[in-house]
């Protein structure tokens, strides 16, 4: 018999007690308990609910679902399409998306060029602002290490830097309107990432290629798929070092 303390430490983490979390839940105090004292795994549905609730991975919870078939299957199940690079994908997925979203929209990027030049998206933000969706774009910090690296092994010095100050006056037109939050990040940007409500576009990076060059995977979050979940804890902690900017 085995204790899950990674289970045991979650609960404490997200300030509930084991009574509280399966109320939330659904189940009985004990059933968790066991899940903790005895290590017993839950059904699928309740591991869902749990790591929902706690706001962590199913599988660092219960490592032992790795292997099962099920968990693979969501996993593959989130992966829409896979495009070669971020130019091929087309322009009505980028305005069926932007459309459809009515409860999120976040964006983490350096300069995001393409979403100002080819989709007006402070024009979006101020649409979506109105039809009460949250967004949250994130866009480098010209000044950070991170950044000036990155245009050097693009070949594109000054460039890059140039284009996020330009971006950012942009995003000044909108910072204040209700839901719209716009923060710049310093950090290593190894993939951009574009959310909307559940679909997740990621573009991948390589060494010395625009983003623009690179691979996108379209996701669409799936009960116990773990890369769209993976990706957005990514985003999470970008966005909580992130620097709030003044209109």
């Amino acid at each position: 018999m085995t204790t899950n303390e990674r289970l045991r430490g979650s609960i404490v983490a997200a300030r509930l007690h084991p009574t509280g979390l399966a109320e939330r839940i659904g189940v009985d105090p004990k059933t968790v308990e066991r899940w903790i004292t005895k290590g017993r795994l839950p059904h699928r549905t309740h591991r869902v609910a749990v790591a929902g609730a706690l706001e962590v991975d199913e599988a660092y919870l219960w490592p032992e679902i790795l292997g099962q078939q099920v968990t693979q299957s969501a996993s593959v199940a989130e992966l829409l399409e896979l495009h070669p690079t971020r130019a091929s994908v087309p322009h009505d997925t980028w305005q069926q998306l932007y459309g459809s979203a009515r409860e999120a929209m976040d964006i983490l990027t350096y300069a995001g060029s393409f979403l100002f030049e080819q989709h007006e998206i402070t024009e979006v933000l101020r649409t979506k602002s109105r039809e009460g969706v949250r967004c949250r774009f994130l866009i480098g910090d010209e000044t950070s290490d991170a950044v000036r690296l990155r245009a050097e092994e693009e070949g594109t010095s000054g460039g890059l830097e140039g284009r996020i100050q330009l971006h950012r006056r942009y995003l000044r037109d909108v910072v204040g309107l209700p839901g719209i939050e716009v923060r710049t990040h310093g950090t290593t940007l190894y993939n951009s990432l574009f959310r909307f409500d559940q679909d997740l576009l990621v573009n991948g990076h390589a060494y010395g290629a625009p983003a623009g060059h690179s691979p996108v995977m379209h996701l669409r979050r799936v009960p116990g798929g773990r890369m769209w979940e993976h990706f957005m804890r990514s985003f999470e902690e970008v966005w909580d070092s992130g620097t709030p900017i003044e209109k």
